[in-house]
């Protein structure tokens, strides 16, 4: 009985699947789907182009504060069990640290993408 009922759901998810696949519409010939996509380079190009510095710095500015969550959200765990005077300062002190730095990349023009 078990083996009777794998081998129809076998044939129903194989039927299910050749039938999918005749009537998509995906085509093999077409360029951009077959190509390989890298942040935005397009690879039919030279391979030897000079990589935009401001991609990178957007990069690196959003990682900094990605990793900047997820060390804000165990301080708001943590509010109960702690002292309010030491954990106000700490988040205070860290989120100040956050600042200036954003501070000094918008001083600096990394956050503008229009020279």
């Amino acid at each position: 009985m078990l083996l009777m009922m794998s081998m129809i759901i076998f044939i129903i998810t194989l039927f299910v699947m050749m039938l999918a696949s005749l009537i998509s519409k995906k085509t093999i010939t077409d360029r951009e789907k077959s190509s390989p996509f890298e942040c935005g380079f397009d690879p039919m190009n030279y391979s030897r182009l000079p990589f935009s510095l401001r991609f990178f710095l957007i990069a690196i500015i959003f990682l900094i504060f990605d990793v900047e969550i997820a060390l804000i959200l165990p301080m708001i765990m943590v509010i109960k069990s702690s002292n309010l005077l030491i954990w106000s300062l700490t988040s205070m002190f860290f989120i100040f640290i956050l600042l200036v730095g954003l501070y000094h990349e918008w001083n600096q023009g990394a956050l503008e993408w229009n020279n």
